[in-house]
């Protein structure tokens, strides 16, 4: 809160009115007043002001041409003009040059101008308020950044680590008997690992701006499926783009997106299929792109349909396997943030279909 006297500075060409407004509002407020714009510029540069007030009839500068300057030094100062002309032009232009937030008439009411600067005195003290609070979160939103950061290298580090030394040990005859325990252990620390990154694609999409980043969609597909590829080296893999102009997106929510896709159409392969397969199509124009997803894997009932995007949501079937029921409602969210739209289609043990356009902003 904001608990010091609020400091009202009035500016006027007559001493009368200067004398009289002074009177007035000593009690309730730390009162300055200056006789032109000069005096008044002069103690502005020294002392910080809160509520400026400026009379728009002066000899050598205008209200609105004084009140001009003092955004420069307070921008967070709250304006009010007092002018006894009715010139709409003299009220635009302080609005847009002065940045003035009332108006009297003058010669005022007392009563008016009052209740006008208390209105004045509250807006000042509910924007340096918020000034605050926007600090703080920025403070707040750098630490949360930091943990990020945290999570992703020092906790995953060890978890690498792990993994190593899981594999050295099936490397080594005489520790085949423990074989089994390895396995078990290496299946717990994937299912971590995994965890770990979808916080990390959660945080990240929930946070950052859209980019506009150059896409190859050739290129990201292709690098994603290389990474995972590994999990069932017995998926045929079929990457279709047709694209008749330069396509503008964000690569981190287009890359989270894909990782997830296919790494579901990895996991939940049927297992009674002759030949596995993971078709991706892509066709890029102007306007957006039509990106389709599509598996022989065991799909979806129609019952779960609706409510597959929805966190921590997992169906009967996918409780076979292990997930955490974090990605899809990533891909959505990635996709709605990104302005597209995403539908599936899915029939059981016969495979499922995502279909995604994205607008494309090369604007």
């Amino acid at each position: 809160m904001i608990t010091e006297k609020i400091k009202v500075l009035y500016v006027d060409d007559e001493e009368n009115n200067l004398v009289a407004f002074r009177a007035n509002f000593r009690k309730e407020y730390d009162v300055y007043t200056a006789i032109s714009a000069a005096e008044a510029l002069a103690l502005l540069e020294t002392t910080p002001i809160h509520i400026i007030i400026s009379d728009q009839r002066m000899p050598q500068t205008t209200g609105v041409e004084f009140l001009e300057q003092t955004v420069k030094l307070y921008p967070d100062s709250i304006r009010l003009l007092i002018t006894g002309q009715s010139d709409i032009e003299v009220v635009i232009e302080a609005i847009n040059r002065g940045q003035v937030s009332k108006f009297i008439q003058k010669p005022w009411d007392w009563e008016k101008l009052s209740i006008a600067m208390d209105n004045c005195a509250t807006l000042y003290r509910s924007r340096i308020e918020l000034k605050l609070k926007n600090i703080e979160l920025q403070k707040a939103n750098d630490e949360l950044n930091k943990f990020v950061y945290s999570v992703s290298h020092d906790l995953r580090s060890p978890l690498t680590s792990i993994l190593g030394v899981i594999n050295l040990t099936k490397m080594t005859p005489e520790l085949n008997v423990a074989s089994s325990y390895f396995e078990m252990i290496e299946g717990r620390v994937l299912k971590l690992d995994n965890f770990i990154k979808k916080i990390i694609d959660y945080y990240k999409n929930a946070r950052d701006e859209e980019n506009k980043d150059t896409i190859d969609f050739q290129a990201l597909i292709s690098s994603v499926w290389n990474t995972l590829k590994n999990q069932n080296q017995e998926i045929e893999f079929d990457l279709t783009v047709n694209s008749d102009s330069l396509f503008i997106g964000d690569l981190l929510r287009l890359e989270i997106i894909f990782e997830n896709l296919i790494s579901n159409a990895i996991k939940y392969q049927n297992p009674s299929a002759k030949e596995h397969y993971i078709k991706i199509k892509v066709d890029v124009s102007k306007e957006e792109a039509h990106i389709s997803v599509s598996d022989n894997g065991i799909g979806i009932n129609q019952a779960y349909i609706d409510r597959i995007f929805n966190l921590f949501f997992r169906t009967e079937d996918s409780l076979q396997t292990e997930g955490t029921g974090i990605g899809l409602y990533i891909v959505k969210e990635a996709i709605e943030k990104m302005a597209g739209k995403i539908t599936v289609s899915s029939l059981p043990m016969e495979g499922t279909t995502f279909n995604i356009i994205i607008p494309n902003n090369r604007k």
